[in-house]
């Protein structure tokens, strides 16, 4: 019966080690992700921010007699 449970967990490892990386590989492209996400939409509100306050500066300067 000892042998059973050798040859059982012998060869369930294989396909729970694939797995685990796998997981691991999914788990870290998806945080990447996220993480590219968050900065992306950081860098985009300040190019409005920045394009915003010019287009301010070209309406100040316009009006100006």
């Amino acid at each position: 019966m000892d042998d059973w449970w050798f040859n059982a967990i012998y060869s369930v490892t294989p396909t729970i080690l694939v797995g685990l990386i796998f997981w691991f590989a999914m788990r870290a492209i998806l945080k990447a992700d996220s993480r590219e996400r968050k900065v992306y939409a950081k860098i985009k509100e300040q190019e409005r921010a920045r394009l915003t306050a010019a287009q301010d500066a070209d309406a100040t300067h316009e009006d100006a007699p």
